[in-house]
């Protein structure tokens, strides 16, 4: 699969009902050898900015699930110090080039919630998710937001793998 059909595959399972976290996670379990029922349930619990919170992206949060699976080589086990260096390194790379290319990295900051004096009400962070609409598509950045997080991470493959 090229790196254009994971982006368009992110998409798709985005606006399959997917979250954000699901949708870009699941777009390369294949790499990892997981297949995308398991993946769909190891980052079920990130999307809307971590459980609706309106925190780190979930689509940001997808990317770092896959760096964690990335930076793991074979016979290299945690709490290895060196392990994690090279883990959170390439999340903060991961983390800036999302931030360079959104704006931010917080959910609620990239749905403009809590500019100009607004501020996160109970209904936006409520746990029941809004309905895949129309109306939710139009007035959400989201789906442009998963294109950008599985474009980032397909770089970052191409990148790492040169």
């Amino acid at each position: 699969m090229t790196s254009e059909e994971r982006v368009e595959k992110a998409i798709a399972l985005f606006k399959e009902g997917y979250n954000c976290s699901q949708s870009v996670a699941m777009a390369f379990a294949d790499l990892y050898g997981i297949g995308e029922e398991q993946m769909s349930m190891i980052a079920a619990s990130f999307g809307g900015g971590i459980g609706r919170m309106r925190e780190t992206c979930g689509a940001a949060c997808g990317m770092f699930l896959l760096c964690g699976l990335e930076t793991h080589p074979e016979g290299m086990k945690y709490p290895s110090a060196e392990l994690k260096k090279r883990n959170y390194e390439e999340v903060q790379r991961l983390a800036a080039r999302f931030k360079e290319e959104n704006g931010a990295l917080l959910c609620k900051e990239l749905l403009g919630l809590g500019r100009q004096g607004d501020k996160v009400t109970d209904n936006m962070t409520q746990p029941t998710p809004e309905a895949r609409t129309e109306t939710y598509y139009k007035k959400r950045p989201c789906v442009r937001i998963v294109e950008t997080a599985a474009r980032i991470y397909a770089q970052h493959l191409e990148e790492k793998h040169v």
